[in-house]
């Protein structure tokens, strides 16, 4: 007998809600636990029974200074890594240069790089440069970790651009300069959106740059500051999880809004 189109599917579903269980259970553990003023490493009741702020009100309180740090430092990183790398990958994508197959590699090969290794180079270079603590030192670091992909992705996407509209807007008067900015930076848009937002991501999350290129409280990352949180409060996990929860926010915020340009960017870019 036949099964019809709902009884095939409902096996793939139970095992996708199953996977979706598992996957978003540590991110509802982290808010239960943020929510109860007695919650501990091992003792944390499954609900919030009485759910209070306090930790929140803690956490905003030892954290807040953190928190406007990262957030610094992830914003300029968007930016810088955005300058560079969009003309960089408008000139591979556009022009024929000999090298260029050898610096794309380049581009590829700098990916593979573990953060420590390019954190632990970092360190002298920017000791000389009187770049240690300092946010626009952790702003390079982690613009040099970003360029490379955004570098690969956006050249993708530009790459599929037709040429004849480039062509036309030359032939009409415009530089190439002006082509850049009117034509291909407009039409890339979901290219730059994908890219901005991965940079974003990263830079929210380094942890190994602020370790390595930093040790002073006036410059602390968000994620530096949850891991020395930690060690200082094993007795009051609401605070530590409150921080968590926050940290979470603006990763969470911009996934959601820039998610349909994600799916167009990476899917118009993978198709080049």
């Amino acid at each position: 007998m036949n099964r019809s189109p709902a009884a095939r599917r409902l096996p793939m579903t139970v095992l996708g809600v199953l996977f979706l269980t598992v996957m978003i259970f540590p991110v509802y553990w982290m808010v239960n636990s943020s929510l109860q003023a007695d919650s501990g490493a091992a003792a944390t009741a499954f609900f919030p029974v009485h759910p209070t702020l306090d930790g929140y009100a803690t956490a905003i309180a030892d954290q807040g200074r953190n928190f406007l740090t990262s957030l610094t430092i992830a914003l300029g990183t968007v930016a810088l890594t955005l300058v560079l790398a969009t003309p960089a990958a408008y000139g591979l994508a556009r022009f024929r240069t000999r090298g260029g197959t050898a610096f794309l590699l380049a581009l590829l090969v700098a990916q593979m790089i573990p953060a420590m290794v390019i954190a632990n180079a970092l360190y002298p270079m920017f000791n000389s440069l009187f770049l240690i603590n300092n946010v626009f030192g952790l702003i390079l670091a982690n613009t040099a970790m970003g360029i490379p992909f955004a570098v690969l992705l956006i050249r993708a996407f530009m790459g599929a651009i037709p040429r004849a509209l480039v062509e036309a807007a030359l032939v009409d008067g415009a530089g190439h300069l002006r082509a850049f900015v009117s034509i291909v930076v407009p039409i890339s848009r979901n290219a730059l959106v994908t890219a901005a937002l991965f940079t974003f991501l990263s830079a929210w999350s380094d942890f190994l740059f602020a370790l390595t290129l930093t040790s002073t409280p006036e410059v602390k990352p968000i994620t530096l500051g949850i891991y020395d949180y930690i060690s200082a409060n094993t007795q009051d996990w609401a605070a530590v999880m409150a921080t968590a929860v926050l940290a979470s926010v603006p990763a969470g915020l911009l996934l959601v809004l820039a998610q349909r340009y994600i799916a167009a960017g990476a899917v118009n870019g993978a198709v080049k």
